[in-house]
C-alpha cells in the first residue's frame, strides 16, 4: 500500500494524506471512483483513529462541546478541520458561498442561535479567503447597472448584497489582485458587523450572566496556507 508523509498534528487526523488500499469492492461506474476514494480514506481513517484512540468514536457520539463556531466560505480549499489542525468536535461549522452572513437568512441565523444559546461557543469566526470565487463575480457584476436580484438566479441574489459593497468601494487605483483583496476583507469585515447585529449575539452581549461571546474576523491565505485576524468584537467594543 502506498503512503504518504504523514503530517504533523492530532492523531486523529494522521491518516488523511494517506492513500489506502481498495477496502471496498470497486464500484462499476467509473465517474464514482473519487467516492470510492473516500470511501476507503474513510475506512483506514476510522482505524488509524481506533488504533491510536480506541473510546474516541464512543465519547465523540455522547456529545459535542466546541468553543468555536466557524462561519466560512464553501470554497474546497479551505476545510476549517484541516487547516486548523482539529479533531471531530473541536469546531461547529456553518459555510456557504463567498462566507456571507445575511441578517434575513434562516440558515445562518440558526446556526448561530444554536452555537450561541444551546452548544454554548465562546467564539464565533468569520472566515474569509484570497482568490474568492464569490468575490470576483461580485467585482464582475458591480460593472454593470444593478438591477433587481429578485429576478435573477440564487447565486445572483444570494451574491446582490456582497455586489452592493463592491460598487460602494473606490477600486480605480486597484490592480486587479488588489481590488480582490480589497473586497474580501472588506467583506470579512461587513460580515462581522452583521453577525454582531444579530439577535444572537446582541441577547448575549447585553446579557451579564450569559458565557461570554467574541466575534473575530479571520482571513486564510490559499498561497500560504496561514490565517490571519483582521478584526475582534466583544461586549466592549
Amino acid at each position: 500500500m502506498l503512503r504518504a508523509t504523514y503530517i504533523r498534528g492530532p492523531i486523529i487526523f494522521r491518516s488523511l494524506f494517506v492513500l489506502p488500499s481498495l477496502r471496498f469492492p470497486p464500484l462499476r461506474n467509473m465517474s464514482h471512483r473519487p467516492l470510492q476514494t473516500l470511501l476507503n480514506a474513510n475506512e483506514e481513517w476510522a482505524q488509524t483513529v481506533v488504533k491510536d484512540t480506541p473510546d474516541f468514536f464512543a465519547r465523540s457520539a455522547t456529545c459535542q462541546n466546541p468553543k468555536i463556531l466557524w462561519i466560512g466560505c464553501s470554497d474546497s480549499r479551505v476545510p476549517e478541520s484541516i487547516i486548523t489542525a482539529s479533531k471531530p468536535g473541536d469546531i461547529f461549522v456553518h459555510r456557504n458561498v463567498a462566507n456571507q452572513f445575511h441578517l434575513h437568512d434562516d440558515s445562518a441565523l440558526s446556526v448561530l442561535s444554536f452555537a450561541v444559546k444551546e452548544v454554548g461557543v465562546e467564539h464565533v469566526v468569520l472566515v474569509g479567503h484570497t482568490n474568492c470565487g464569490g468575490a470576483m463575480a461580485c467585482i464582475e457584476a458591480a460593472k454593470v447597472a444593478a438591477t433587481n436580484p429578485s429576478a435573477s438566479n440564487p447565486l445572483t441574489r444570494w451574491l446582490s448584497p456582497l455586489t452592493a459593497l463592491v460598487r460602494s468601494l473606490d477600486l480605480s487605483a486597484c490592480s486587479a489582485n488588489e481590488a480582490l483583496n480589497k473586497v474580501v476583507k472588506a467583506n470579512i469585515i461587513k460580515q462581522v458587523d452583521n453577525i454582531c447585529k444579530s439577535e444572537p449575539i446582541t441577547t448575549a452581549w447585553a446579557d451579564p450572566h450569559a458565557k461570554k461571546v467574541t466575534v473575530h474576523g479571520w482571513m486564510y491565505d490559499l498561497a500560504e496556507g496561514r490565517i490571519k485576524e483582521l478584526v475582534v468584537r466583544d461586549s466592549q467594543a
